[in-house]
Order: C-alpha cells, then sequence, then structure tokens
C-alpha cells in the first residue's frame, strides 16, 4: 500500500498527502478543546455547462438529505449528538462542507461527513422537495437587491464568462437538473485528488490523518483538472429596474488574480477607499453629505482573474452625485500620493481584521486551505503581516492609476427606474460623462 508522503511543517501546520490523493493540512493550537474540520471540493459554479448552472450548489444540499443508513432527520440528529456546528456553502470555484466540534467528537465527525459525500441515496424525493427549497431560495435571493445587483456587476464586467453567473442558478436551469446529472457531477469531480481536508484546533496530525484514512478510505479514481480560458473583462453599464426604496449601486473594475503579489496593496488600497468609517468613501459621501447609508469597497479574487468594487444604497435622487463623487475620490488616490498617516491607519485596520479574525478556529482552518489551494503552500500570518507592512505609498497610487484608468470602469444599478427611464439615464450620464472626460 501506498505510504502518505512525508509532511513538511510550517510553525504548528503540517501537511501531507494521503494514499487516496486527499490533500491534508492541519494546525495544532494547544489552548482550545475544539477542532474546525473544512473538506474542500474543487467544484464551484464557473467550472458548470451553462445548460446546468447551479448544479454545484443544489448537490451541496443534497448531500444533507439522506445516505444509505442515515435520513436527513438522522443526520441532523447524530451532529446535535456530538453538539457540533455542521454546515456548507458553495462559490465560483469551491464547494466547502465544514463543522466544529469538541476535540473528543472529531472521530464522529469525520465518519458523518464520509457518510454523506460517499453514501449520499439521491432519493427522487429528496431531490424534488429540495428543488422547491432552492426556487424559494432564488426568490429570496430576488428580494435582495444589495445582493442582486453584485452578481449583475460581475455579469456586466465578465459577461458570458463562468464567472459571471451567480452561484445559486436559475430557476430554468435548477428546474431541469436530473439525478444522473447530479451523479455526473460527482463522478467528474468529487474525487480525492480534488479535494483539501483542512482542521485547527486540538488534535495531533498523525490523529487525523489515521482518521481520515479510516473513513474516507473507499473514495477512489481521480479526476483531471478543469482547464477553463480566463476571464476577459469588459467595460459597460447595466441597470434593471426593481421596485425598491433605494438604487443600489456597484461601480468598479477588474481585480486582481489570487495569487497576484500586488493584492497586498490591492488590500490596503481597499481600506483606504471603502474598508472602515475612517475610509474615504465612507467619510465623505456618507458623514460630510449624508448622501447614502452604506457604502464600501471589496475585493474579489479568483484562480486567473478578479474584480474590485465599490457598492452604495442611496435615494433615487441621489444616484448621480454619489457616482460622481466615488469617481472623484478614486481619481485622487490615483493622482496624488497618500500621506504616512493615512497609509498607516488603513495598514493597522487591515492587520487588526486579520489578526482578530484568526483567534477562531474556524478561520484558521479556512486559511489552511485557502493557502493551499491557491498558493501550494502555506502563508503564514506573520509573512501576510510583513507584506502588509511593506507596501508603499507609491505602490497605492500606482494600483489605483493601473486599475482605474477610465476606459476600464463599469458599473450597475437596481431601482425604482420609471418607464421614461430619466433616473437611469441621469446615473449613465454622470458616468459616462467622468469617464469621456478623463478619457
Amino acid at each position: 500500500m501506498n505510504q502518505p508522503q512525508s509532511p513538511p511543517t510550517s510553525g504548528t501546520v503540517t501537511r501531507s498527502v494521503l494514499p487516496s490523493g486527499i490533500r491534508l493540512l492541519t494546525e495544532r493550537i494547544p489552548h482550545v478543546r475544539t477542532v474546525a474540520v473544512g473538506i474542500w471540493v474543487g467544484v464551484g459554479s464557473r467550472y458548470e455547462p451553462v445548460e446546468q448552472h447551479g448544479i454545484s450548489h443544489f448537490l451541496e444540499h443534497l448531500f444533507f438529505k439522506g445516505t444509505a443508513t442515515r435520513s436527513a432527520l438522522e443526520i441532523a440528529q447524530a451532529v446535535d449528538d456530538i453538539g457540533g456546528q455542521m454546515n456548507a456553502f458553495t462559490d465560483r470555484e469551491q464547494t466547502v462542507f465544514y463543522v466544529k466540534v469538541l476535540s473528543s467528537h472529531l472521530d464522529r465527525a469525520l465518519e458523518i461527513y464520509a457518510d454523506m459525500l460517499l453514501h449520499s441515496t439521491l432519493a427522487a424525493e429528496s431531490i424534488e422537495r429540495e428543488r422547491q427549497v432552492i426556487a424559494e431560495e432564488i426568490k429570496s435571493y430576488e428580494d435582495s437587491p444589495d445582493e442582486l445587483v453584485q452578481d449583475l456587476f460581475a455579469q456586466t464586467v465578465w459577461n458570458s464568462h463562468p464567472l459571471g453567473r451567480p452561484v445559486i442558478g436559475t430557476l430554468p436551469t435548477v428546474n431541469r437538473l436530473t439525478r444522473d446529472d447530479f451523479v455526473e457531477h460527482i463522478r467528474r469531480f468529487y474525487r480525492p485528488n480534488n479535494v483539501v481536508l483542512a482542521a485547527a484546533g486540538d488534535l495531533e496530525h498523525d490523529q487525523v490523518a489515521a482518521l481520515v484514512g479510516r473513513h474516507f478510505g473507499a473514495w477512489e479514481g481521480a479526476t483531471d483538472p478543469v482547464r477553463q480560458p480566463a476571464p476577459q473583462p469588459q467595460a459597460d453599464i447595466a441597470t434593471r429596474t426593481k421596485e425598491t426604496e433605494q438604487v443600489h449601486l456597484c461601480l468598479g473594475t477588474q481585480g486582481l488574480a489570487q495569487a497576484d503579489e500586488r493584492r497586498y496593496a490591492l488590500s490596503v488600497l481597499d481600506h483606504l477607499l471603502g474598508g472602515g468609517m475612517s475610509s474615504r468613501l465612507f467619510q465623505e459621501i456618507r458623514e460630510r453629505r449624508g448622501l447614502v447609508y452604506s457604502i464600501s469597497s471589496y475585493a474579489a479574487s479568483y484562480r486567473d482573474g478578479g474584480l474590485f468594487v465599490v457598492y452604495a444604497g442611496m435615494s433615487p435622487d441621489a444616484g448621480p452625485e454619489v457616482i460622481r463623487l466615488t469617481l472623484v475620490e478614486i481619481e485622487k488616490i490615483a493622482r496624488h500620493r497618500v500621506d504616512e498617516a493615512e497609509l498607516h491607519r488603513a495598514k493597522e485596520s487591515l492587520k487588526g481584521g486579520l489578526m482578530l479574525g484568526l483567534e477562531s478556529t474556524g478561520s484558521r482552518m479556512s486559511m489552511l486551505a485557502r493557502s493551499e489551494v491557491y498558493h501550494g503552500r502555506q502563508i503564514s500570518l506573520d509573512e501576510l503581516i510583513a507584506k502588509v507592512d511593506a507596501v508603499t505609498a507609491e505602490e497605492i497610487q500606482r494600483m489605483a492609476a493601473d486599475l482605474f484608468p477610465a476606459g476600464r470602469l463599469s458599473m450597475a444599478a437596481i431601482g425604482p427606474f420609471r418607464s421614461d427611464g430619466q433616473l437611469a439615464t441621469s446615473m449613465r450620464k454622470a458616468f459616462e460623462g467622468y469617464v469621456e472626460a478623463k478619457a
């Protein structure tokens, strides 16, 4: 029998590749009594055929609906019996199943997940019932314009590329998925060499490796990496009419891939522009002018591309002015060097968020997995802090200039745009007028 590869270590982090091909990452945190485990499967909405849009998210639900030996209720009861917190999520590139339990119950937690992932029945009645649940989830999503506009923005920038599709799918695609589709999706993607299993907390690496080998040892087969063309962003404008009290706006551009070394400068830029209560957008547009309640920025990064987005919610009449002021603040950073006090404040805010966020076993587990998936090595907190500290004002200015040339900006908005198009037109003019003036 093949033996696990020799585990290289990084501090308290240990990595090994199990005989099945599962990549195992653990971090021992001796002062806690719990363990957080995540099973990261390398499939998300970007890897779906267009006619099966939403299948990854649908299948994530189905794994909780019964196995050959447990009903959905018995799965839930088994988790409650050990006082565990179990859930899952799907994004554009990963499907993740996670659990947090007392370390004394780690064996049982892994057995439950192995049963779910290896022995799911995909019963017809469960599929139809969950189809209704997901239809309601899609309808609920339609009632959340602050979330809906972010997917509209992704569609606007990435056009027909799979990264531009919402993870949840659409009613037509969800309604036509069959059991055979789910079986084939499992066969193609749910293979041990496409899985990272990360665990953090009160554990020993060899103990976890033995438990994973025991419970997941029957998981066989391999899958070839899915190759896709990198997303080709476009600059465009999209508006959608919806009877809301506010206009919900996303304005931004293409961002950076997960492994891009400039991501540290982008993170500091994000904090400067819209990352907190002292950020430029919050201070200028909310505090000084009172035009919005919510305004923020964020970066979304994937294997081969990303987005940088400013989100704001405002009364319809304020839309054109919010657009203008946002673009002015972006231009200021691109044209003028950030002073050292503001740069220091943004760095400290970013570092504080990183360190506070990594105080839980769940966040440490997630960091282990993401480092493995996107970088193929562990990036320690000390390395992250050093990279943030090394960012200069010149890098921030250059990053803003590189990301925000006028011809690469896009905008998406959802709101009560009347049939005469007056509001949508005024917002378009505010955006296009600025872009044309700077081109």
